[in-house]
């Protein structure tokens, strides 16, 4: 099974190797037929962090690497081109 790709917003780092990502999803309601948005935030690991509240990152599922970490923060070049 291929791992997931989510594109999100940073919207903490204050921790030391973990970043705090917002997910945005759009989808239409069944019932109302109405455009909905829902947001997550998922914990990702990187190494060395050079992004700041407000980048626009990329994250990839991964085995578990503590209590709430599941995804890690793929570099810049293939978040570029996974955004295309």
């Amino acid at each position: 099974m291929p791992k997931r790709i989510l594109q999100g917003v940073v919207v903490s780092d204050k921790q030391e190797k973990t970043l705090v990502v917002k997910v945005e999803r759009r989808f239409t309601h069944p019932l109302l037929k109405k455009t909905v948005r829902k947001s997550k935030n998922y914990h990702a690991h990187v190494e060395n962090k050079t992004q700041k509240v407000g980048d626009t990152v990329s994250i990839e599922e991964t085995k578990p690497i503590s209590k709430l970490k599941r995804w890690i923060v793929i570099d810049e070049a293939a978040a570029a081109k996974a955004g295309e």
